[in-house]
């Protein structure tokens, strides 16, 4: 039975980069799950690659179709913008282990849908200055930047991923990714390995 490593942390902490890593390391074997949103596609993120770009009637018909794993909506100051995981043949836990981006929340409802002993939670940590160094570099490579949207989206993971719900949702392990982001992916990937021996 395969496991559904769970990639997750506060936003500008590196996940799609170690994501990218870890996925495209052959000794990991790690298969991709692509999430879904109903956010604008930012420029440089193809359909079907970072995630299946909906819109919010196409996301209603999943819903009510009861194909939704998990979802998280966040209240922005563009309207709402929808992340969720859809039952759409992706994860097969017979047929290995795949590895997940995601939040807090959606690792409690992926836990919730698979079984504890099938999810893993791997989380990145960062010092919020530069987290917010790198948002601010990240945003002002927009073609249209919204530096209103990254403080509030930088403000709203200091409480969704405060202490106390890591704590309450298990989540101990942690993987620093400060400086040498080659080092935090070089300790996921032995944490990965010793998981699956």
């Amino acid at each position: 039975m395969g496991r559904i490593f769970l990639l997750m942390g506060k936003s500008t902490s590196g996940k799609d980069t170690i994501y990218k890593n870890l996925i495209a390391d052959e000794s990991l074997s790690l298969k991709k799950v692509v999430p879904y949103t109903t956010r604008p596609q930012r420029s440089g993120e193809t359909d079907g690659v970072q995630y299946f770009f909906k819109t919010e009637e196409e996301y209603q018909d999943l819903k009510g179709s009861g194909r939704i794993i998990e979802e998280r909506t966040y209240h922005t100051n563009y309207g709402e913008w929808r992340y969720f995981t859809v039952d759409d043949g992706q994860i097969d836990l017979s047929q290995g282990d795949y590895m997940v981006i995601g939040t807090l929340e959606s690792f409690c409802y992926i836990r919730d849908y698979f079984g504890k002993e099938n999810v893993v939670p791997l989380l990145i940590d960062v010092e919020a200055r530069i987290r917010l160094e790198r948002a601010m570099k990240r945003e002002g490579k927009q073609e249209n930047p919204r530096y209103d949207e990254m403080c509030r989206r930088f403000l709203a993971d200091e409480e969704d991923f405060s202490e106390d719900k890591l704590q309450e949702a298990g989540v101990s392990t942690r993987f620093t990714n400060n400086d040498k982001i080659e080092d935090c992916i070089s300790s996921i990937k032995a944490f990965i390995l010793e998981k699956k021996a």
